[in-house]
C-alpha cells in the first residue's frame, strides 16, 4: 500500500515539477519567497490593528506568530527527521528527470513541506479569525499556490504539500480554538450585525483591502518575472 502511495506521488512530482518556461520559472521563484509577502503582511498587521483595541490586536498577532511557529517546529523540526524523506533534488530516482530552477536544492529532507504546513496553518487561523468568505477564497488560493511552487522548482513532493497542508490546518483551527477561548473570557462574545462588518467585527472594506493588496501582489510578480527571464 505504501509503495503505491508512494509511486502516484513519484508520477504526480513528475507531471506537476517545472514546465520548461523560464518566464514561469523566474514567478515560481518569486512566489515561493517570503520577501515577496511582506506587504500583504503588513497590511494585515494594519487591518487588524485598526479593527482592533490594544488587548486584542495583542492577541491576534500573538496568535499568528504561535501558528507559523507551531507549524514550521512541527514540520521542520520533528516530522521531518523523524521521516526522513529525501527531497526530490536529493533523490537519486529524479536525477536526470528533476527540473529545477537556478540550481535551488533546499535541504535533504522535504517531510512535510514547512511551505504548506505555515500557508495552510495561517489560511485556517485568519479565516476564522476574520470571518470573510471573500477573503478566505484568496487565502485558500494563495496557500494553494505557495505550496505548489514547491512542487514546480522540485523541492516537494505532492504528498509533501497535502501532509504539509493537513497539518497546517490542524495547528490554525487549535490555535484559533485557544484565541478564542481566551478572547471570550477577556471580552466576552460579540456579533457584529451591521453590514460593513463582518461577524467578528472587522470593516468589510479593510477586508477587501487585504484582497486587493493579495491581487495586486501577484500582478507584481507577474511583472518582475519578465526581466528576471530574459
Amino acid at each position: 500500500m505504501l509503495e503505491r502511495l508512494k509511486d502516484i506521488d513519484n508520477s504526480l512530482f513528475v507531471a506537476l515539477n517545472g514546465c520548461d518556461s523560464v518566464y514561469w520559472d523566474a514567478v515560481m521563484w518569486l512566489i515561493t519567497k517570503t520577501t515577496t509577502w511582506i506587504p500583504l503582511l503588513l497590511i494585515l498587521v494594519y487591518v487588524i490593528a485598526r479593527n482592533s483595541d490594544l488587548r486584542r490586536f495583542a492577541l491576534i498577532v500573538t496568535a499568528m506568530l504561535l501558528t507559523v511557529a507551531l507549524a514550521d517546529r512541527l514540520s521542520s523540526g520533528l516530522i521531518k527527521p523523524l521521516v526522513m524523506r529525501w527531497r526530490p533534488t536529493h533523490d537519486a530516482t529524479f536525477l536526470h528527470t528533476l527540473d529545477t530552477v537556478w540550481s535551488y536544492t533546499g535541504g535533504r529532507y522535504g517531510f512535510v513541506s514547512s511551505h504548506a504546513a505555515n500557508t495552510f496553518a495561517l489560511f485556517a487561523f485568519l479565516s476564522l479569525v476574520l470571518r470573510s468568505r471573500l477573503l478566505s477564497f484568496f487565502l485558500l488560493l494563495w496557500a494553494c499556490v505557495s505550496s505548489y511552487s514547491r512542487v514546480y522548482l522540485g523541492v516537494h513532493f505532492p504528498g509533501d504539500i497535502l501532509c504539509g497542508a493537513i497539518l497546517g490546518l490542524i495547528v490554525g483551527l487549535l490555535v484559533y480554538l485557544a484565541y478564542n477561548s481566551i478572547n471570550r473570557r477577556m471580552a466576552g462574545e460579540r456579533q457584529f450585525y451591521s453590514t460593513a462588518y463582518t461577524p467578528s467585527g472587522f470593516l468589510y472594506a479593510d477586508v477587501h483591502l487585504l484582497v486587493f493588496t493579495l491581487l495586486f501582489t501577484y500582478l507584481v510578480v507577474l511583472l518582475l518575472a519578465i526581466p528576471l527571464a530574459l
